[in-house]
């Protein structure tokens, strides 16, 4: 294993943005140091963590450098001036690589930028890089990356989470002060909850999907990590909104989700869906998401039973809604267009299928596979129309529960992060780290990842809370009680 460089610790939580954001209004800290001090530490971590795949310094710091302007003449900053953001390889960036941890992309720079990195651009943030990610966002352990794995900084013998492993491990480790990630069945909530930091998915739609690589487009958002609920919800912010480039993005207001996630939770009510909670769920996990539980009663929520009881064909359904998807969306990885063309090749048809089989991973072809089968003629009404019926089911059975309580709270993941290569030679078990995430998924709704509590062994554990389609202030209110009830 290649060590750290450094003695300072691996994980380590990063201020606050308010905090500094106010040092740089002051003048105490200048946006090009804050820039140069995030890069000390990615050279002195990066090697050991596999975080970052390149790096943007001279944007970075030429951004800084306008911050820094902007404060010494007392010009009014923008919400996010000088904080050091990192951004997940799916996420298009202009003039830097954009990979998808595929080989089939290495080498491709786009020539624009994703929505919400050119959102977060605009508020003053310093993108300090591009960070690994499972290839085309496809896993649960940020194993199935070209590049390599991510490690999990609270133990570097475990996986961070996938497949925005990358990106929870930058936060939980201060490479970055927050970073965006995707979430399409868990990729957001599960590498948080591995990691021990605050993860948002979205609701479809609230967030613009422009300039994201597709795995599967009814499923793919784009989310914050940060150290805290306020960060996330302020990231969510600044990210969120109606987008003329994706016919998919919702035209609704975007609310004030710092200050939705401060108001007091007294008398909201919170249901607790006892699917989750049965055979397969480490007792640990469940005894911290039990303490996180009582923090809401104590705080004064109301705590109710409720049944999702479709909940147990939400991975089947997921995965052939998500592989039929990726089949579609990666065809367009052929050798013609974009990155990888297999030197081998004689003529057009072998460039393609050489192109594809020595770039893809052994990930990426089997739900290409999958998919591909289960979009096939005599089998689509078998699988994919039946999936996406289901998929309905599980849509009413959460609009249902919403009608009867204000959020619901779940375990994120069954156990805390599981070590390199445990599950990498059987895909069911590794599919089944994400059966507590994937129902929100299809449903559309958001959702929230927050700490509370740890394993014996020190090893991170998250709280999922669920809200209905658009109730992110909810879900931050609930998550910021569950975080205060542990400072």
């Amino acid at each position: 294993m290649t060590e750290t460089t450094s003695t300072e610790p691996l994980v380590e939580k990063p201020a606050t943005i308010a905090a500094l954001r106010a040092g740089i209004a002051s003048g105490t800290t200048k946006a090009t140091a804050l820039a140069e001090h995030y890069y000390a530490r990615i050279e002195a971590h990066n090697p050991l963590l596999n975080v970052y795949l390149s790096l943007t310094k001279e944007r970075a710091l030429q951004q800084a450098e306008r911050v820094d302007a902007l404060a010494a003449k007392g010009d009014p900053l923008p919400p996010l001036a000088g904080i050091p953001l990192g951004i997940k390889d799916v996420l298009v960036t202009r003039g830097a690589p954009a990979t998808a941890g595929s080989a089939i992309l290495k080498g491709y720079e786009p020539p624009y930028d994703a929505t919400s990195v050119a959102r977060l651009q605009a508020a003053g943030a310093v993108l300090l890089g591009k960070i690994n990610c499972d290839e085309f966002a496809m896993g649960s352990s940020n194993e199935n990356s070209a590049y390599g794995p991510v490690r999990n900084p609270v133990d570097t013998d475990r996986v961070p989470g996938g497949s925005s492993g990358g990106s929870a491990a930058a936060v939980a480790a201060n490479l970055a002060v927050a970073t965006l990630g995707t979430d399409t069945g868990g990729s957001i909530r599960q590498p948080a909850s591995f990691c021990g930091v605050v993860g948002v998915l979205p609701t479809y739609g609230r967030v613009s999907r422009y300039g994201l690589i597709a795995f599967a487009s009814s499923l793919d958002r784009v989310g914050p990590f940060a150290g805290n609920v306020r960060d996330a919800a302020e990231i969510l912010g600044v990210i969120a909104g109606h987008d003329a480039s994706d016919a998919t993005s919702s035209r609704l207001p975007v609310g004030d989700y710092v200050a939705e996630s401060d108001k007091d939770v007294k008398g909201l009510k919170i249901g607790i869906p006892q699917e989750y909670f049965g055979e397969g769920l480490d007792p640990e996990v469940r005894a911290a998401v039990e303490t996180g539980i009582d923090a809401l009663r104590a705080a004064g929520c109301e705590i109710k039973p409720i049944s999702l009881k479709h909940t147990s064909y939400a991975i089947p359904t997921y995965y052939l809604v998500a592989t039929a998807e990726a089949s579609a969306n990666l065809a367009r990885f052929d050798g013609v267009r974009y990155g990888y063309r297999s030197p081998r090749a004689t003529n057009l048809a072998s460039m393609y299928k050489l192109s594809r089989e020595e770039a893809f991973g052994p990930e990426v072809k089997r739900r290409i596979l999958l998919g591909t089968y289960a979009l096939s003629a005599g089998y689509y009404d078998a699988y994919y129309k039946k999936a996406q019926q289901v998929r309905r089911l599980l849509a009413e059975e959460f609009l249902t529960a919403f009608a009867g309580v204000d959020a619901i709270v779940t375990p994120t993941a069954p156990t805390a992060a599981f070590k390199l290569g445990e599950k990498t030679d059987d895909p069911l078990a590794m599919y089944l780290a994400d059966i507590y995430t994937v129902t929100a998924s299809l449903a559309g709704i958001c959702g929230v990842t927050v700490p509370c509590g740890a394993t014996s062994s020190g090893l991170p554990v998250g709280m999922q809370v669920l809200a209905t389609h658009f109730g992110e202030g909810t879900a931050f209110r609930v998550a910021r009680a569950v975080e205060t009830a542990q400072a």
